[in-house]
């Protein structure tokens, strides 16, 4: 009884650290694509500041980073992400590991298969996009 008991106990810890993982559910709803799409309807507005305000610190440094090696001014650098944000975007899967989460996507740039990682972490009490990537290998 106590071995069952020690086992049950070890089972749910295990279950409650493990990371949250999320593929073939409809990830939708959850507060990290909500805050993903918020980032692509800055960019598809061309609003530069509700952008810096929907990624982290971190990619915010490194966008305006960029901009200013190309430089490009905000309205320059908007038109530069929405011609490389991939259309017709589908959620595959979600980790979520605390703090950090990692979003899956397929979508389509010039009609090519895409295939994204996009990584997310809570700053300041809101989830808000980090690094993504793009690519048409599929993974």
């Amino acid at each position: 009884m106590r071995k069952a008991l020690r086992f049950a106990a070890a089972a749910l810890a295990a279950l409650l650290v493990s990371p949250q993982v999320r593929a073939g559910q409809d990830v939708s709803k959850s507060p990290q694509v909500a805050a993903y799409q918020a980032s692509l309807k800055a960019i598809a507005a061309g609003d530069f500041e509700a952008y810096k305000k929907s990624v982290t610190k971190a990619a915010r440094a490194g966008i305006e980073k960029d901009m200013k090696e190309m430089n490009m001014d905000s309205k320059k650098g908007m038109e530069f992400l929405k011609a490389m944000a991939p259309s017709d975007i589908k959620y595959t899967s979600l980790k979520v590991e605390g703090k950090k989460a990692t979003l899956s996507a397929t979508g389509k740039m010039m009609d090519e298969p895409q295939y994204g990682s996009i990584d997310l972490e809570e700053e300041d009490g809101a989830w808000k996009v980090g690094q993504q990537s793009w690519t048409n290998k599929k993974p």
